[in-house]
């Protein structure tokens, strides 16, 4: 599934949930569907952020990945494992968007992914922006990880509407 199919299986799937079951938090410590949507929508502009940082830099960075980012792009996804972000509000999606409100960012998210989808392989790939966890990332990396990110929480969102019984 691409990156467009992907993004539009979110987007038909967020209209089944009423808001109680959007906003429900089934126990301390896990995020309702709702926060899941806001972090993955944040999460994709950021990174369409870094891809920009990229393209409008002149700057050869020769340093490259980490070892747990060099084997994220060889297997071309995240590891099937729960990945806990550290507490503090940063850390902590908006539990009052609407699914329309949601749906908006996921369209903005894919507009975003248009724009940068024919540019992207023309920006040099020395020109980095550095990942905390997964090292220095070209423009095409960051891009291609916005796909990754959204597979990966696609486990999750099936974790989360079990306990809804949807």
């Amino acid at each position: 599934m691409n990156y467009s199919e992907l993004i539009d299986f979110y987007k038909i799937n967020l209209q089944q949930y009423s808001i109680d079951q959007l906003r429900h938090i089934s126990e301390p410590g896990v995020w309702s569907l709702g926060q899941m949507y806001d972090h993955m929508i944040l999460t994709a502009l950021d990174y369409l952020v870094q891809v920009q940082k990229c393209a409008s830099s002149s700057e050869v960075q020769p340093q490259g990945k980490t070892e747990a980012g060099a084997q994220l792009f060889c297997a071309g996804s995240f590891p099937p494992i729960k990945i806990r972000l550290p507490d503090g509000p940063e850390n902590t999606p908006s539990n009052s968007e609407t699914v329309d409100e949601l749906i908006q960012g996921l369209d903005t998210v894919l507009k975003g992914m248009y724009e940068w989808e024919e540019k992207v392989n023309a920006i040099n790939p020395n020109y980095k922006v550095r990942h905390e966890g997964f090292g220095w990332l070209n423009a095409r990396e960051w891009f291609d990880l916005v796909g990754m990110h959204f597979r990966h929480h696609l486990r999750q969102k099936a974790e989360l509407e079990q306990k809804l019984e949807l």
